[in-house]
């Protein structure tokens, strides 16, 4: 069809539909009144401009200007309200920069604008690959956008933090984050009361047939200035006897500005030594402890006063280096000078060392590593270290090593982060030198090294929100002792433990476990035992990020 055939065609139709408005708003009578309204439609024709065929292609051409003038508008006010990729890559590259400038002297850590540089550089390389044909590369690239949308969401938000944070003047009112949370459990088991607690190492597990107070924690965190942060966690339990227990569980401050990439952490805290151990009970994926983390930190962790210095690598990947000296004395460094309450690991007496030099410091060394295996899957491999005195002698050490792994994947196109996939694993081995001792009743004692090892493997699989269906295997053992028979000690014995459990969560701030233990212990002498806990907690105030 040419053009000219084009605009005839159109400039037709235009004189049509001046026809008909003209027959509705000037005669609109002559149709519904024809018992009194004899016009013709000859006559009604009459009354419109003749329109000759020269004139409609006038009229045709004008109409087709106004539309392609009109289209153009169009698509260009569509371009202005919905940026290419290109731009809107332009525009984060812009965010990224501003922000890792205000960073350096400010109280987030660049590390933060480091991490989604290399998340954005990824996105670029994968861009530079891409083919705008076809509908397959459609659909890919529409992901990387949605992809860039949520990276442009966070920079926003870290933005808008840090403004908030410049805004604060020296000396002005600084709110803290405040929060309270409870974890209590319930259940049942085959194992007799005495044997339910010798299987439930963990402070913070379910230990006894019906109700169990595991956990009430009061946190204040925030920052105290632009140099430190601070948190506090305040402990409270109900033991079995139904007395109340308080304990400053930890308070520490946290530098945020130190040149280098360097952070240092001081106070009383966690040791970070794997993924489970400076984990608070309700950031656990399980309702209690696994086994060899109870036997080789105690039954509320290894903790301790002291100070940490992490140092962020400049790799391509996330990479921190962490080393930490804490105290070796106390409730809750049981691997190490402990305490007269303490039941050490071997049967020798305990010995009340003093601190005579740096020596008889705890010592921790840790590499934290993190990939990103795809834009949907990341994985998080580390290595940790302990060094120190322990309680048999006068000149005994102990030494704890550790491998960790964490995985991740999450879909892309989610529904608050559901669905998932998750696998935890982590591998612990205890070499405990015992010293040569004389017992109560004056016989020698031979010295010996203790070599107890231990690992846990565990699953998650969040299937729909808000549910999460979870799976975690243990295996522990220690080898045989020249004086304490391992089979009857439940600190040592040869234990397997295979946990199944379903979560649901009805919002970030409770949620609802239930799950099944199954125990086979050397030291039960009979088949395994069953055991089943119900799991109910509830946060009020603040809820903090969990570690990843």
């Amino acid at each position: 069809m040419s053009l000219y055939t084009m605009i005839d065609i159109i400039g037709g139709r235009f004189r049509r539909i001046v026809a008909r408005r003209v027959r509705s708003h000037s005669a609109p009578w002559a149709y519904r009144r024809e018992a009194t309204c004899k016009r013709s439609d000859a006559e009604f024709r009459a009354r419109l401009p003749h329109c000759s065929p020269s004139c409609r292609k006038i009229v045709g051409a004008g109409v087709l200007s106004i539309l392609l003038a009109y289209s153009a508008n169009a698509q260009d006010k569509k371009q202005d309200e919905n940026p290419s990729t290109a731009q809107k890559i332009e525009e984060l590259e812009r965010k990224v920069k501003a922000l890792e400038d205000a960073l350096k002297k400010a109280d987030e850590r660049s590390s933060a604008a480091e991490a989604e540089r290399a998340q954005l550089e990824d996105l670029k390389k994968r861009m530079s690959q891409f083919e705008t044909s076809g509908d397959g590369k459609k659909l890919n690239q529409e992901s990387l956008e949605d992809q860039i949308d949520l990276l442009v969401s966070r920079f926003d938000a870290l933005s808008k933090r840090q403004a908030e944070s410049e805004n604060k003047t020296p000396g002005s009112l600084r709110l803290i984050d405040i929060s309270a949370d409870g974890l209590f459990a319930a259940g049942t088991s085959t194992a007799s009361e005495q044997n339910i607690e010798k299987l439930q190492g963990g402070g913070h597990d379910p230990n006894q047939r019906g109700f169990t107070v595991e956990n009430v924690e009061l946190t204040f965190a925030g920052a105290v200035d632009p140099y430190f942060r601070g948190d506090i966690h305040v402990v409270t339990q109900i033991d079995k006897q139904g007395e109340t227990g308080v304990e400053l569980e930890e308070a520490y401050l946290t530098t945020l500005a130190l040149p280098g990439n360097l952070q240092l952490k001081a106070g009383h805290y966690f040791t970070e030594f794997g993924r489970i151990n400076p984990r608070h009970p309700h950031e656990w994926d399980f309702v209690d402890l696994p086994v060899i983390s109870s036997r080789v930190f105690g039954a509320d962790g290894l903790r301790a006063p002291g100070a940490r210095l992490s140092w962020l690598a400049p790799t391509p990947f996330f990479a921190e280096i962490q080393t930490g000296i804490q105290n070796a004395r106390g409730e809750t460094v049981t691997s190490f000078l402990a305490n007269p309450d303490v039941e050490l690991p071997t049967d020798r007496p305990f010995v009340d060392r003093s601190v005579r030099s740096p020596a008889d410091m705890l010592y921790t060394e840790r590499l934290l590593t993190s990939f990103n295996l795809s834009d949907e899957s990341t994985i998080s491999p580390g290595l940790s270290a302990l060094f120190g005195p322990n309680a048999s002698g006068s000149d005994a050490r102990t030494e704890i090593y550790g491998a960790d792994i964490y995985y991740k994947w999450r879909a892309l196109s989610n529904d608050q982060g559901w669905p998932f996939v998750s696998f935890q694993g982590e591998y612990l081995f205890r070499n405990y030198e015992a010293e040569q001792a004389v017992d109560a009743a004056g016989s020698i004692v031979p010295g010996e090294r203790l070599h107890d090892q231990g690992c846990y493997v565990q699953g998650l699989y969040g299937f729909t929100r808000p549910w999460v269906a979870g799976l975690r295997f243990e295996y522990a053992e220690g080898d045989r002792s020249l004086v304490l028979d391992n089979h009857d000690d439940p600190q040592r014995d040869r234990r397997f433990r295979a946990s199944p459990n379903i979560t649901y969560y009805p919002s970030h701030f409770s949620k609802i476990r239930l799950q099944y233990n199954y125990d086979d212990s050397e030291f039960l002498k009979n088949s395994g035992e069953h055991s089943i806990w119900l799991q109910f907690e509830f946060l009020f105030g603040a809820h903090g990020a969990h570690k990843f």
